[in-house]
């Protein structure tokens, strides 16, 4: 049996792993990837790289203090989690389990899609789904919004305090009654397409122009990028019956990182914590090794 389990090898799960070899844990990361949603590189014409972090740089800190430990990784799906007697017990899709004493849950979050012709193509290449992460890069840019929940409002709020102009496709009226929808709707440089539906991404090399429907009519918007800011999707399912999570899905956690659950703890966006931002998520997966370390200590032979 292991000390410790952390499920996902985002920043968090990362961060988590390294921390508990550190306290000389035996621990296990189970993870279908290194690095989770950094490996994918935003990339703008208008940016040089060494302006942008990339995936790579953050996945090999980490990653370089376990890729020579292979006992300490098993690269697959964990598709269950059940609580044990003593601890937990995980499932993997390839067919193998594993237990241990503890659990962090670091599986991540993932925004939605447009779904529709060129999102893939240009996903990344000046379609991007971070404001919060890429709105200092856009100063005096003009940028476009796609969404009508708060995400999409708050980031067109952070976006029209550094951009020159943001346009924001709201499919819906959506959430733009609020106290943040009424400061979108009033900002001078803000204009609002309510009801418009996007319909394709079209561009060269990096995403140029979304074309737009609403009841039979078309446009089409020019940018410099655009931020698709639907909800996020918290990977919670694993622990649903296991542990606390809100309206959303995302696991509730304390300022510990525990859950309602004693010896489930969790990090990262999959939790309430939002932030969307590494460094929030490297130091959520330390904080939650360490809680999970003085939990193990506590713990009777």
């Amino acid at each position: 049996m292991y000390d410790l389990i952390i499920l996902g090898g985002g920043p968090a799960g990362l961060t988590a792993t390294v921390y508990a070899l550190r306290k000389r844990l035996n621990a296990l990361l189970i993870t279908r990837d290194l690095g989770g949603k950094t490996n994918y590189r935003l990339q703008l014409p208008f940016v040089e790289k060494h302006l942008v972090i990339t995936g790579e740089e953050v996945v090999n800190k980490f990653a370089s203090e376990i890729e020579y430990l292979e006992f300490s990784r098993v690269f697959g799906k964990a598709v269950k989690v059940e609580k044990q007697k003593k601890g937990f017990k995980v499932q993997t899709e390839e067919g193998d389990s594993f237990e241990a004493k503890a659990l962090i849950v670091a599986t991540g979050a993932h925004g939605q899609r447009l779904e529709v012709p060129g999102e893939k193509q240009f996903m990344m290449r000046g379609l991007c789904y971070s404001a919060v992460s890429y709105a200092p890069l856009f100063i005096e840019r003009e940028v476009g919004v796609i969404g009508d929940g708060g995400l999409a409002l708050r980031s067109t709020a952070e976006l029209a305090t550094i951009a020159s102009k943001v346009t924001l496709v709201a499919p819906t009226h959506g959430k733009l009654d609020t106290a943040m929808g009424r400061k979108v709707l009033a900002a001078s440089n803000v204009k609002v397409l309510e009801g418009w539906q996007v319909q394709e991404v079209q561009g060269d090399e990096f995403a140029r122009k979304l074309v737009l429907a609403h009841n039979g009519d078309s446009k089409e918007l020019t940018a410099d990028a655009f931020f698709v800011e639907l909800e996020l999707l918290p990977h919670s399912e694993l622990v649903a019956g296991l542990v606390a999570r809100d309206e959303r899905g995302h696991i509730m956690v304390d300022a510990r990182n525990r859950t309602s659950t004693d010896g489930i703890f969790a990090a990262g966006d999959v939790t309430d914590v939002i932030s969307e931002q590494v460094l929030i998520s490297v130091g959520e997966g330390a904080k939650a090794a360490l809680a999970a370390y003085e939990y193990l200590l506590q713990l009777p032979d």
